[in-house]
Parts: structure tokens; sequence; C-alpha cells
């Protein structure tokens, strides 16, 4: 069978080509607008996250700073009146301390008190007995051991002394003996070195601590 003539040919398959066409164009532009769709939807910006609540701030609480204890002024005028005899003399939390040298005290290992000390403790037996305050009386030794037919060693030695000179300020100066107490450390509690003479004439002690009222 012999083909038409195009010119004689239906114009639908024409038409069918048009259609075609018309397809893809869509399904295209479908495609595009999914696509843009899925970008938009990919960079839709996410909603902000709303602010943390601010923190309260930090309440610091200020820290007490203890006040220093006030000064015993029985002890400021009990230590003002003995400095004017050049007594070693010092201030501390339990009280007035005055250190006597066994030197000035008692003959070297001995507990006799020396005749020449005895205007020293008469001036400190005057200051007891214009206070109330009560008073230790504590023997110290140095480390260098001794053994006599009085001591047999440096806790005997400094007990004694601080019994002897109890003795005397209540038996010859009139020093309530219900305000003295007696102590003795030995060589336990050195004010220097031992390992010098200087040091350890500073060691062969007895303390008069005069006791602060609110420490008692």
């Amino acid at each position: 069978m012999s083909r038409k003539p195009s010119y004689l040919q239906s114009d639908h398959t024409q038409r069918e080509r048009w259609l075609i066409s018309y397809t893809d164009i869509v399904t295209i532009l479908l495609i595009l607008f999914v696509a843009i769709a899925a970008q938009s939807f990919r960079q839709r910006p996410q909603p902000p996250r709303p602010p943390d609540p601010p923190k309260p701030p930090a309440v610091q609480v200020p820290r007490e700073t203890p006040s220093p204890a006030p000064l015993n002024p029985t002890l400021i005028e009990a230590k003002q009146r003995l400095e004017q005899h050049g007594l070693d003399l010092r201030l501390e939390k339990r009280g007035l301390v005055i250190s006597l040298p066994q030197a000035i005290l008692f003959p070297s290992g001995d507990d006799r008190v020396s005749p020449s000390a005895l205007p020293i403790v008469a001036q400190i037996a005057e200051v007891l007995n214009s206070i109330p305050n009560q008073v230790a009386l504590v023997g110290h030794a140095d480390s260098v051991p001794i053994h006599n037919q009085r001591f047999r060693d440096n806790w005997a030695l400094s007990s004694a002394r601080s019994l002897t000179l109890l003795e005397l300020l209540t038996g010859r100066f009139g020093v309530d003996e219900s305000r003295l107490s007696l102590q003795s450390f030995g060589s336990n509690a050195p004010k220097d070195s031992n390992d010098t003479e200087a040091g350890r004439a500073e060691n062969r002690r007895v303390e008069i601590l005069i006791l602060d009222g609110a420490a008692q």
C-alpha cells in the first residue's frame, strides 16, 4: 500500500507530538517546583531559641572577721609599772608574762633564791598585791641533764624553783596563796636555742604569769 502524501495525512499525529512536548514541559516544571520546595524547606530558618533566663547575681556573704580581744587594762597597767624596773615582760593571750632568768633568782643547780634577787621579787609582789588576778609560777630548765644530791633531773629542779618562789611570795611578801598555782615544763618549752650557752641561759628561768581574767 502506498503512503499518502504528507499534505494528505491527518493532523492527528501533529497533535500527539504537541501533547508529548506539553507533558514533558509539565513534568520538568513539576520536578523544578519540587526541587525548589525541597530546597526552601532545608533552608527554612529554625525558630530562635528563647534566651536563657538571667542568672541571679551571686550573693557573697561577707566573712566576719573576729575582732581582736580588747587588752586587759589591769595587765597593761601592771606591765607599765614593772617596765620601770627593766624586767623581761610580754603580753600574751593568756596574760602578762614576767620572765626571770635563773641567773637573777638562783645559783646554778640550786633552788634557793639569791639575796640579791629579793628587791626584784619585792617589786613584783607589790604589783601582784594591787591586782586581783590569778598567778601561775612556771619553772623551766635548759636541755643539759642534771643529777646531784638534791635533784635527779631538770623536772625536779624547775618544779622546786617554782615552789620556792611561791613560798617567798606568800611567806615574805604577803601574796594570797589561793591566787597562786605551780607549773613545771622542765626543758620542754625552751625560750631560745639550747645549742648555745646564751640560749641555754635564757631557757633556765621561772615565769610569773599574771593570768588574764577572761582566760582563767
